[in-house]
């Protein structure tokens, strides 16, 4: 075992040595041509050092924009991600009209993008890239990448909508029916061009019905009167909705409910 520790060491010590010859060599040059050499080969971590220690000797001059490019992109390239998308916004900051600044400030809107998680997850990533690439569009009217930015932005407004679809499902789930109505009502004024806007306002009708049933009897007309509402709601939003048929159920349920405690006979399902 001892053996094989000292085998990987002697490994990593040998593999070292080329990087810090080039690292100590006084010769600026020399060192741009070895990250170039290295950043070619895709060899990021490496081009990254020797970019880093390069920058300060090439500081004002010609050389130093493209440096700086490669640079932010050696960061991008090994997934660090928050440190990509903050080498990105010091580059437009030192080039706000550089020939690169387009591409530029859709990869920063792009790193957020990476960073954005599972949807069970914090989705403020997610958020952050949605509104950068909105700024990119608008900013960049006549850009070539506008295309993919509204595809990014609609794949991330999916999974806001599945992150909000979840939890309104768990509070009907945890019995909490006016939470849950008043959650799945929220989505359809936030998601207002989704293609389940028939099925969250199904849940909400659902959800208010469960609530009248389980609430005291003095408040009981009042909530069966509601659920009624939000289904005449429903038909004037989706009139050929396939779930028309179960809004009618719960729609003749939550009458026969009113005629009961308005003493009027109850009515049966056509």
């Amino acid at each position: 075992m001892k053996f094989f520790v000292a085998v990987i060491a002697l490994l990593v010590l040998v593999s070292c040595q080329p990087i810090n010859k080039i690292l100590k060599n006084p010769d600026p040059a020399y060192k741009l041509r070895m990250a170039e050499q290295y950043y070619a080969k895709k060899k990021y971590v490496q081009a990254q050092q020797i970019y880093e220690d390069v920058m300060p000797f090439y500081r004002g001059k010609p050389e130093f924009e493209d440096i700086f490019y490669k640079y932010a992109y050696t960061a991008y390239y090994q997934k660090d991600y928050l440190n990509a998308e903050n080498l990105f916004k010091s580059y437009l900051e030192v080039y706000p009209n550089g020939p690169r600044s387009e591409e530029i400030d859709y990869m920063r809107a792009y790193t957020y993008y990476k960073q954005s998680p599972k949807v069970a997850l914090d989705q403020t990533s997610t958020l952050k890239a949605m509104g950068m690439f909105q700024t990119f569009i608008n900013t960049h009217p006549g850009s070539e990448k506008n295309k993919d930015a509204t595809a990014i932005i609609d794949e991330l407004r999916h999974k806001l909508e599945e992150k909000d679809q979840r939890a309104a499902q768990l509070y009907f789930d945890l019995g909490q029916f006016r939470a849950a109505a008043v959650a799945f009502n929220t989505m359809l004024n936030q998601y207002a061009d989704t293609e389940s806007g028939d099925s969250y306002k199904l849940m909400a009708v659902k959800s208010y019905f469960r609530f009248a049933e389980l609430s005291v009897e003095d408040k009981k007309a009042e909530r069966f009167e509601k659920v009624i509402e939000e289904a005449n709601d429903f038909m004037d939003r989706y009139p050929d909705s396939q779930l028309a048929k179960e809004i009618q159920q719960l729609v003749t349920q939550s009458q026969n409910n009113l005629k009961i405690y308005k003493n009027e006979p109850a009515k049966t399902t056509t």
